[in-house]
C-alpha cells in the first residue's frame, strides 16, 4: 500500500502549489460558493475546522498535502484542478494507482455529478460514422440541455438517439469517475420558458454568437463507474 508520504506530495510538487500558495485559497472559496456550500459544511465534509477553511481561503497559506486531499474530494474536484495545474495537458498520462477500487455508480450518484459540471461530449452518428463533440451544458428538468445553432453538426433532427458523457480524472491520484446518457435529442419548443426555468444555469456556448436553438437530450438510462486508488490508512473508517 502506498503510504501518504508518496500519494500526496507528488501532487503538490508538480502543480507548483508553494509558489502561488494564495492561488489554492481563491480557487477553494470559489469552487465552494459555486456548490453553495458553507466554510461550516464544507469542513464537517472534509473532517477539518471551518476555522481552517477561513483561514485557507483569506491567507496567502500554505496547505499541508493531507488536508488538500480532503478538501478537494469533499468539494468533488481534483487536487491538480484544486492547484491550478493539468489545463495544459491531457489527462489520463499518469499510472495506474496501487489497488485500485472499481465501482458503479448509483443513478442518483450520476445525476448529482452531472449536475456539477459545464462542459460535456454529445455523442452522434454522422455521415461520417460516430463522432462526438464537447458542448457546454446545463441540467434542467433532469436533462441535459444546450444551445446550439439550426445549422451545426450538434443540431440534429428531432427524436435522433444520442449519448453524452462526463468525467473527471486526478493525475496526480489515479482515480476518476465517468458518467454516460443514453438518451434521445429534443428540440425545445419554448425556449423563453426554458430559460425562466434554467435560472442562473442557463447554458453559455463558449463558441459565442447566435446560438438560439435549444435542445434537450431526454436520458432513457444513466450509468456511471468510478475508479480510486485503496484507501489511505486513515480514511478507513470514511470508506466502509
Amino acid at each position: 500500500m502506498m503510504s501518504d508520504e508518496r500519494a500526496e506530495k507528488p501532487a503538490v510538487r508538480r502543480t507548483g502549489a508553494a509558489a502561488r500558495p494564495g492561488d489554492v485559497g481563491r480557487r477553494l472559496a470559489r469552487r465552494r460558493e459555486q456548490m453553495g456550500v458553507s466554510r461550516e459544511e464544507l469542513g464537517r465534509r472534509a473532517g477539518v475546522a471551518p476555522e481552517y477553511v477561513r483561514y485557507v481561503e483569506e491567507r496567502p497559506s500554505d496547505v499541508d498535502a493531507r488536508t488538500l486531499v480532503k478538501l478537494a474530494r469533499a468539494l468533488d474536484i481534483t487536487v491538480v484542478r484544486l492547484l491550478g495545474g493539468g489545463p495544459g495537458a491531457p489527462p489520463g498520462p499518469g499510472r495506474a494507482g496501487g489497488a485500485p477500487e472499481f465501482s458503479s455508480l448509483t443513478e442518483e450518484e450520476c445525476r448529482r455529478l452531472l449536475d456539477r459540471h459545464g462542459i460535456g461530449r454529445l455523442a452522434l452518428t454522422t455521415p461520417d460514422g460516430p463522432a462526438a463533440f464537447p458542448v457546454n451544458y446545463a441540467v434542467i428538468g433532469g436533462d441535459v440541455v444546450y444551445r446550439t445553432r439550426p445549422d451545426a453538426v450538434v443540431a440534429p433532427p428531432d427524436g435522433t438517439p444520442a449519448g453524452f458523457q462526463v468525467d473527471q480524472i486526478d493525475d496526480a491520484f489515479s482515480e476518476g469517475w465517468s458518467v454516460l446518457i443514453a438518451g434521445t435529442v429534443r428540440h425545445v419548443a419554448d425556449p423563453a420558458a426554458l430559460r425562466e426555468e434554467a435560472g442562473d444555469t442557463e447554458p453559455e456556448p463558449w463558441a459565442g454568437g447566435p446560438r438560439d436553438l435549444w435542445i434537450r437530450i431526454e436520458p432513457r438510462k444513466i450509468t456511471g463507474r468510478r475508479i480510486r486508488a485503496s484507501p489511505y490508512p486513515s480514511d478507513q473508517s470514511d470508506a466502509a
